[in-house]
């Protein structure tokens, strides 16, 4: 069994970037991580391990620790002012394309624009893309769309959203609102679609793809859904252990990414499991 790779795959630099900042931290003690660092478990029991508390996404309770961390999700200016006015000192691991879709949001908003956010309402990263907004709905996809009581509309997205999912759900919004101004910016990570793109072109030589990352992570989701479109058996594991060797019973071709969140060392142990199971390394 071949096993192959895309020319895009695994952490970003934005992850990299966040879990250096932690790393870097000479007191994990004194710092309550707000919400999760990024949506990797074996990455968040590692933090534990070092001391770091953890609050839950969504909790509203301010942390007892003198720093708090906040997570490249970022959070909306409205929290992180609360954060500040409580007098903790904020380490801030932010993701730089986050920002620019903050900004993005903002700029919508403050041409009154109705803001319709393509993405998962629940989402640490949604949540603070909203949280400064003035009118704005959020939809999952193009099937959510309807019409919207405005005249100015303005779209964007969650930063880890499929451009194919986007590009469908701005049609279905302009198809609704066909008495509205429509602007649209694109806040799609560049790579998002780096993963997307370089898995579209392996998807096309594989029977079956394994995607490496974690439950919560919507990327991670993404990949495994866009080879789901594409007719192609993908099978989603946190970890080499996790790999059931009949699911590649007859397959001579398998391919093997991961999610933005995904640890390179982690990739490495479920890539040299796969190529285990029968001996015949090939890379891409």
């Amino acid at each position: 069994m071949d096993v192959l790779l895309p020319r895009f795959y695994g952490m970003c630099f934005g992850v990299r970037d966040a879990l250096a900042a932690a790393n870097a931290h000479p007191a994990p003690h004194r710092v309550t991580l707000f919400g999760e660092l990024v949506h990797n478990e074996q990455v968040n029991s590692r933090l534990a391990e070092r001391g770091f508390r953890a609050q839950p996404e969504g909790e509203r309770s301010l942390p007892t620790t003198p720093e708090v961390l906040i997570t490249a999700h970022g959070v909306s200016d409205r929290e992180r002012a609360r954060l500040e006015s409580a007098g903790l000192t904020i380490v801030d691991t932010t993701c730089p394309l986050v920002r620019s879709a903050h900004a993005a949001a903002r700029k919508l908003d403050a041409e009154g624009r109705f803001v319709v956010v393509v993405g998962r309402a629940d989402h640490v990263e949604v949540r603070g893309l909203v949280g400064d907004l003035s009118r704005f709905v959020v939809i999952a996809g193009a099937q959510e769309a309807r019409r919207y009581e405005a005249d100015a509309i303005g779209i964007l997205s969650q930063t880890t959203t499929s451009p194919a999912e986007f590009e469908a759900a701005v049609a279905s919004v302009r198809n609704h609102n066909p008495q509205a101004s429509v602007s649209v910016i694109d806040t799609i990570c560049k790579p998002t679609r780096d993963r997307q793109e370089g898995l579209a072109e392996l998807l096309a030589a594989v029977e079956a793809l394994v995607v490496v990352g974690g439950v919560h992570s919507r990327n991670t989701r993404e990949l495994v859904r866009s080879a789901e479109r594409a007719g192609v058996r993908a099978l989603h594991v946190q970890s080499a252990a996790q790999l059931d060797p009949t699911w590649f019973v007859g397959v001579r071709r398998v391919g093997l990414t991961a999610g933005t969140s995904t640890l390179p060392e982690t990739l490495d142990e479920v890539y040299q499991a796969l190529v285990a199971l029968d001996g015949i390394p090939s890379r891409v």
